[in-house]
């Protein structure tokens, strides 16, 4: 038994050694002894490559302004572990982790006894949320997001009420497939038989997968700019406006608080769910609908830091992302002297995405940091084709303060990449402000 919240994440820590095992037969098995919570709970699956976290926040937020307990599963973390399992947007405690990590410990030693072996972080993390959502602090409904894939994640033991995909893109491609249509099947994984599907997905090989799938297990499909579509689209200073047109109304000025025109199709996704929701017993208000896109937050996705200087961090950690942050760059920030600070996972496709980033910096720094799945600097370093870029090999920390110091006066800071990084360099920056010449005036969320 741990006695510790310490001992209890390290342990949890720990069992990344077994990396990524997919399959559902050890959560299942979990399942089965702890008395299947995961049945026991009112539940939303959203997958896809990019935006399920924000998708995530922006419905969180729409039925939380209703009036409803609402519980989240999402990965990986920003700024503290706990974040992964949370009720309204606040994390579990310390001590609660504590004792979820104590009723699935002895599960998972048994486990390892068997020949399925013992169960991965991911599914020690999943297994405890479906515990604490059904048996500790029991809610009205819970989003769950995928981890990876779909058809083999370990939330894909859910029966839902709804699921949502958000796009597709390549990534992961060492184990989900190379193609756009091989990732597709993976993801429609999470659609159940009856159970409606609302999807952003753009690729039409991609969507014809999706489309199939539906088919065969006779769910209902929603699609983007077909079901459901987005006009009249506008960039805010700090946002974006839109209007949503469904079946059931058209939606005029809608406004988010996430910047990135990105952002207004996983704002659709969450309407059209909560939308749908209220067929199922739930009760989400227009006005529900418009305060919770409004207040929706999520970390670490284009945020600003500070507004002067101008620091942005966004973890674009594939294609997809790195083309928003891109496009957001060239149309908001097109005056501006744009100095990106990139590192990212060394089994991501880089040379296309270090591509894109060199068409919009003014000036481009590549930087290592402690993770054991970290790029080197000089290896981004040799992709780029930048005429101003330098490689940070060590102390990304002390680069960062140096690059805030001499910054151009039109300058725009912009820390991307690996969300893992990302994760690091949030909690870090909070220190900026307490070193001398380095006081940043108007943070955004610190």
């Amino acid at each position: 038994m741990f006695t510790t919240y310490k001992e209890a994440l390290e342990w949890i820590h720990a069992r990344l050694r077994l990396g990524i095992k997919p399959g559902l037969k050890r959560m299942e098995w979990m399942m089965e002894r702890l008395c299947n919570p995961e049945m026991k709970i009112k539940a939303v699956h959203i997958g896809g490559t990019n935006g399920k976290g924000s998708t995530v926040a922006f419905l969180r937020s729409i039925l939380q302004e209703g009036g409803y307990k609402v519980g989240t599963f999402t990965s990986p973390y920003i700024e503290q572990f706990n974040e992964r399992i949370s009720v309204n947007g606040k994390s579990i405690t310390d001590e609660e982790v504590l004792r979820l990590s104590n009723i699935i410990r002895p599960l998972a030693d048994e486990l390892e006894e068997t020949e399925l072996g013992g169960p991965t972080e991911f599914e020690v993390i999943t297994a405890m949320s479906f515990y604490y959502f059904a048996e500790v602090n029991k809610v009205d409904i819970v989003l769950f997001e995928v981890g990876l894939g779909g058809r083999f994640d370990s939330t894909n033991i859910i029966q839902p009420i709804a699921s949502i995909i958000t796009n597709i893109g390549l990534d992961h491609t060492n184990i989900l497939g190379n193609s756009y249509e091989e990732i597709a099947f993976e993801k429609a994984g999470i659609i159940k038989g009856v159970t409606p599907i609302f999807t952003a997905v753009k690729h039409q090989g991609a969507l014809k997968v999706i489309e199939e799938q539906a088919e065969k297990r006779q769910a209902p499909l929603s699609k983007l700019n077909q079901e459901f579509s987005i006009t009249s689209h506008r960039s805010l200073e700090k946002g974006e406006m839109f209007t949503l047109k469904t079946k059931p109304q058209t939606m005029d000025q809608l406004e988010i608080s996430m910047i990135g025109q990105h952002q207004t199709e996983n704002a659709s996704l969450a309407v059209i769910a909560a939308q749908y929701l209220n067929q199922q017993g739930f009760v989400v208000t227009e006005q529900a609908i418009r305060s919770g896109l409004k207040n929706a937050y999520w970390p670490g996705r284009f945020e600003i830091l500070s507004e002067n200087p101008l620091i942005v961090i966004d973890g674009a950690h594939n294609d997809e992302g790195i083309a928003a942050l891109v496009h957001e760059l060239s149309t908001r920030y097109a005056e501006c002297y744009i100095h990106i600070v990139f590192a990212a996972l060394k089994d991501k496709k880089l040379d296309q995405m270090i591509s894109k980033l060199d068409e919009v910096a003014n000036q481009i720094s590549f930087v290592s940091f402690d993770f054991p799945r970290a790029a080197d600097a000089l290896d981004l370093f040799s992709l780029s084709c930048s005429q101003n870029k330098i490689a940070v090999e060590d102390g990304w920390k002390d680069y960062l303060i140096e690059a805030i110091k001499t910054l151009e006066p039109n300058g725009i800071l912009v820390i991307t990449g690996s969300l893992y990084f990302i994760s690091e360099v949030k909690p870090y920056f909070s220190n900026f402000r307490k070193i001398p010449h380095i006081a940043c005036d108007k943070p955004i969320y610190i």
